[in-house]
């Protein structure tokens, strides 16, 4: 067979991909927000719910994509990562739905993710030899600097979903975002690069969606090829931010789609602080990420 399925799952999105390992396209995809760091800060473990929602995602993408969840490349992040329980939950998705996941630390996230952008700027025709990567998850943050064929990344503990459960007033939320900036820039500090000669490149639920609604797009009519390659700047940070504050969650579902209202804001503090602490006025967005880094992993080793 020369196509993989793949399947992402993160801590709030579950993600699935049908790959053509010959031509490197996607054939088809599937979404669905699965909220599985919900309650993750106050408990240590995945929900009995949370594990009810993919696995019904898992059930559903299998009939919508007719795929077997048996023979998918399987990956998970962050949450797992965290919750004591891990090993049982997962242990409980592979008896209900076959599927075998594998928990992926920071390092191969990273990489993987990193994977999937180069091939994506090349196909965006966007010069890959120096940028900074910034992915934005549910329950981490990926920052990766790619030279040439050399990498340095790290993962850092926290994103969307884990600080907006944390933070519920957003002076608490810059404060503990001051936080991080401080961790980020010792970890630029030790690279000694110049960061001017680096493109700031962000992938992830957040970007897109900022992108999206720049481009005129909402979560129903959601056009990733136009997505590709849009540069986002402060302003529209600062635009999409104030549009947010000031629209009925009506609004919001429509423009972000259900299962993310609440994280979006939280979201684009996150984005906005690298911005801040990579002195850079404007990225480059990009909707592939991990699962696509998966596929082409397989596709070029066939393993992971």
């Amino acid at each position: 067979m020369n196509k993989v399925t793949t399947i992402d799952l993160g801590s709030n999105s579950f993600r699935v991909l049908v790959y053509d390992c010959l031509n490197h396209k996607i054939i088809n995809e599937y979404n669905e927000v699965v909220g599985m760091a919900d309650g993750l800060n106050e408990t240590g473990n995945i929900s009995i719910e949370a594990q009810e929602r993919v696995v019904d995602a898992i059930m559903r993408s299998s009939k919508s994509l007719e795929y077997d969840p048996k023979s998918a490349v399987c990956v998970t992040t962050a949450a797992m990562r965290l919750a004591s329980n891990s090993n049982d939950v997962l242990k409980y998705f592979e008896k209900t739905t076959g599927a075998r996941f594998k928990i992926i630390d920071g390092k191969e996230e990273a990489r993987l993710t990193l994977l999937a952008v180069k091939y994506a700027l090349k196909r965006e025709k966007i010069d890959s030899s120096k940028f900074i990567l910034l992915d934005i998850g549910g329950g981490s943050t990926e920052i990766i600097l790619n030279e040439g064929d050399n990498f340095n990344s790290k993962s850092f503990n926290f994103g969307i979903v884990t600080l907006t459960q944390k933070y519920l007033t957003s002076n608490k939320l810059i404060e503990e975002l001051d936080n991080w900036k401080k961790e980020i820039n010792l970890f630029l500090d030790e690279l000694n690069i110049d960061l001017e000669d680096f493109t700031f490149v962000a992938t992830a639920g957040t970007p897109t969606t900022i992108a999206a609604i720049k481009l005129g797009q909402d979560f129903f009519h959601y056009d990733k090829d136009e997505v590709n390659g849009t540069i986002v700047n402060l302003k529209d940070l600062d635009e999409s931010l104030e549009m947010f504050k000031n629209s009925n969650n009506e609004t919001i579902t429509k423009l972000v789609g259900r299962g993310r209202v609440e994280f979006i804001e939280v979201g684009i503090y996150i984005y906005k602080a690298i911005f801040e602490v990579l002195e850079k006025n404007e990225s480059i967005v990009l909707d592939d990420g991990l699962r696509e880094g998966v596929a082409i992993d397989y596709c070029l080793n066939k393993s992971i």
